[in-house]
């Protein structure tokens, strides 16, 4: 008997320490808010999907500046050779006087007028593409608040399961207690004892396992969330409420995610920009229009090739009209409508996955509430059952092997309860995801 309580002691030292461990961490209470506010703020993801947005805000700049004039100045010098000249045929050559060096200076302005559309539809492209990573940039945002709440409610659920073994492991001393002084008594057997003990065991392994796992979950978090690595989160309490009973029509879900969805904007906005590459492929069609302007000043003379500075400006107006395109853009133009046929194939895929996701993100959220209700009448029985059967022990009505079932159901079922709170409360978030409203 003295060799089996030493070990059982000895047990519950090396399993309790590393829980106690837990207990000397600096706690850090972490609200759902700010468990968004700091994961979207040290996303490595989110950090690339907003470089692609500042991207295609400059590209959208750099789009603009074709309405500008395109402004060049020019500066050349080089050395004359002497030039030679036949005043009869190839015969009688003559060497003239001229100058060494020529040097010519120009400023020349082209400012488009019309290009049939082209530039205006490519500012149009710009911009387009521009919303379409910024809601690129949305949808990441949402991904990563989804995959920060599933380990935020596996941290929380930790933590009930913790409360609910810990109470287990208090009860369980008590009960050691009563049964070694009935043991003593005469009334149970040693063997009641010993299997207690070995209860009391493995509820201390499985509470050592739970504070291990917070420990390990919180510092995923801390890592991604850019806190201290050392710092234990505890989740928000409160948080259960969010998954309220009271939801409204499958259907109402559905419409919110037609208009707040981000994949199906995206998918809208390919639409457009589809629609707006066949404007692009038809401005071929049409001639460009332009006005040009240039100052030169240049010596020596062309005309008498003299030593001496002369300076000329124009202005010109430009018509060209590409007559090319007329039998090359013809395909062009065909793959264009092609491509706005695809784009609106795809919008409607979306809508349809988009059905399908929101109503089975609704079920599944029906199914745990309903869930968390059955396990909340179960918890209460496998409560009232451990209580008769306790009592029952006590005096003597029942066996050992009775109670610690009783007490084994009472315990599953408490845990099963807190896996379910948590669970409610990660679909409710998951619906509010495939409606668009994370």
């Amino acid at each position: 008997m003295r060799y089996w309580t030493r070990y059982s002691l000895l047990l519950l030292l090396m399993f309790t320490k590393p829980a106690a461990g837990n207990a000397q961490q600096q706690a850090y209470p972490l609200s759902l808010d700010e468990l968004f506010r700091l994961g979207t703020e040290n996303s490595l993801r989110l950090q690339a999907s907003r470089m692609q947005e500042a991207i295609a805000g400059e590209e959208e700049k750099t789009a603009r500046t074709l309405q500008l004039p395109d402004i060049s100045v020019g500066a050349t010098t080089g050395y004359i050779g002497q030039p030679t000249i036949f005043r009869q045929g190839l015969s009688k050559p003559t060497h003239p006087d001229m100058p060494d060096w020529s040097h010519n200076y120009n400023v020349e302005v082209a400012q488009p007028l019309y290009q049939g559309g082209k530039i205006r539809n490519t500012i149009r492209r710009a911009t387009l593409q521009r919303q379409v990573a910024s809601l690129s940039t949305a949808s990441d945002q949402a991904d990563v608040k989804l995959s920060l709440l599933r380990q935020y409610m596996d941290l929380f659920a930790l933590y009930k399961e913790t409360e609910v073994l810990a109470r287990n492991i208090e009860e369980s001393d008590r009960r050691l207690a009563d049964i070694r002084r009935m043991w003593k008594e005469g009334i149970v057997t040693r063997n009641d004892e010993i299997r207690s003990e070995l209860q009391l065991t493995n509820d201390q392994l499985a509470l050592r396992e739970a504070n291990d796992n917070i420990s390990i979950v919180s510092q995923q978090l801390d890592i991604l969330l850019g806190l201290d690595e050392s710092l234990l989160l505890q989740p928000d309490t409160t948080l259960l409420t969010a998954s309220d009973s009271s939801l409204s029509g499958c259907e109402t879900y559905i419409q919110q995610a037609y208009s707040n969805y981000p994949g199906l904007q995206i998918a809208r906005y390919n639409t457009r920009l589809a629609e707006n590459d066949i404007r692009l492929s038809r401005a071929d069609y049409l001639p460009s229009i332009s006005i040009h302007a240039g100052n030169t000043l240049s010596r020596p003379l062309t005309s008498t090739m003299e030593d001496m500075f002369a300076n000329n400006w124009n202005v010109a107006l430009s018509l060209s009209y590409n007559l090319s395109s007329l039998y090359r853009n013809k395909h062009k133009m065909q793959e264009a409508r092609q491509y706005v046929s695809l784009r609106h194939n795809a919008e409607e895929q979306m809508m349809q996955q988009i059905r399908v996701n929101v109503r089975t993100a609704y079920i599944r959220h029906q199914e745990a509430l309903d869930r968390v209700k059955a396990l909340t009448l179960s918890v209460r029985q496998a409560e009232e059952n451990y209580r008769i059967v306790n009592n029952r022990y006590l005096n003597q009505l029942s066996i050992l092997t009775d109670m610690l079932d009783a007490s084994s159901v009472r315990l599953d079922a408490e845990l099963q309860l807190t896996t379910a709170q948590s669970e409610a409360v990660y679909t409710y978030y998951q619906l509010m995801h495939a409606c668009g409203n994370l």
